[in-house]
């Protein structure tokens, strides 16, 4: 009876950990995919990934853009991670803080934004990507015309690989992951990672970028005119206040 007695505590206490591993998990997972849809849509990314695979390989483009974006939240993951030798207690509160004054700030910006907001950085973008191009040309022109990156095809036969480390890929990759530094975007994922399940937050970051990303590239220019940076920014406030707002009822220790 003693060997018996002496099992069943333990179990019950796996059982209730594996719980609140779970928990923890889908928890970050939510709270990272609800974030990065917020801050992603209609973003310098977004118009990026948009404008670009309306003139190249969508595959080569999308392809460019998810590496970058992928390799930038496990970077943030990492960031936010390393916080956590520091006392649970003093990253939750802060990054509560954080949550709300971001959550604040676009609010107002949004409040402020005009409802056709977004075209300027839109036209930012295509200037961008148009002097990126122009190098590009000029880059053919003293290699020969040896290169292929319109998507369009070619008669010269290449390695599929080679379509994938293409001049278009590499330009879809360091665009992007130049744009997302330091953004809304990788900062929430870092503070995220510091207070949530920092596997949850990577998986549920990742499937965020993808589902903008792909988004971008298969609607091309009507989606990213159609959207509203405007009232998809007074959403992303919402979001990120009820994050801060629900910390005052769950305790620092939960999730984990």
């Amino acid at each position: 009876q003693k060997g018996s007695s002496q099992v069943a505590p333990v179990h019950f206490v796996n059982e209730e950990s594996a719980d609140k591993t779970n928990l923890g998990f889908i928890h970050a997972f939510v709270a990272a995919i609800s974030v990065i849809i917020v801050s992603e849509l209609g973003d310098k990314t977004f118009f990026i990934a948009a404008i670009m695979a309306m003139r190249y390989n969508r595959l080569t483009v999308l392809a460019g853009a998810m590496l970058a974006l992928g390799l930038m939240t496990c970077l943030s993951v990492l960031f936010g991670y390393a916080t956590t030798v520091i006392p649970r207690i003093y990253t939750y509160y802060v990054s509560t803080a954080l949550f709300a004054i971001f959550g604040i700030r676009m609010l107002r910006e949004g409040l402020k934004m005009s409802p056709d907001e977004g075209q300027e950085e839109l036209e930012e973008v295509q200037a961008e990507i148009k002097k990126k191009d122009e190098e590009l040309q000029r880059t053919k022109l003293l290699n020969g015309p040896g290169d292929v990156e319109s998507g369009a095809g070619t008669t010269i036969p290449q390695k599929k690989w080679l379509h994938f480390i293409s001049p278009i890929f590499v330009q879809a990759f360091t665009l992007t992951f130049l744009a997302e530094w330091g953004d809304r975007s990788q900062l929430t994922t870092i503070v995220l990672a510091a207070r949530e399940d920092p596997y949850g937050v990577a998986v549920g970051g990742t499937v965020g970028h993808c589902l903008c990303t792909g988004l971008a590239v298969i609607g091309g220019r009507m989606i990213a005119q159609k959207i509203s940076v405007r009232t998809v920014t007074i959403i992303g406030g919402i979001v990120f206040l009820a994050f801060a707002f629900s910390a005052l009822f769950i305790s620092p220790d939960s999730g984990f």
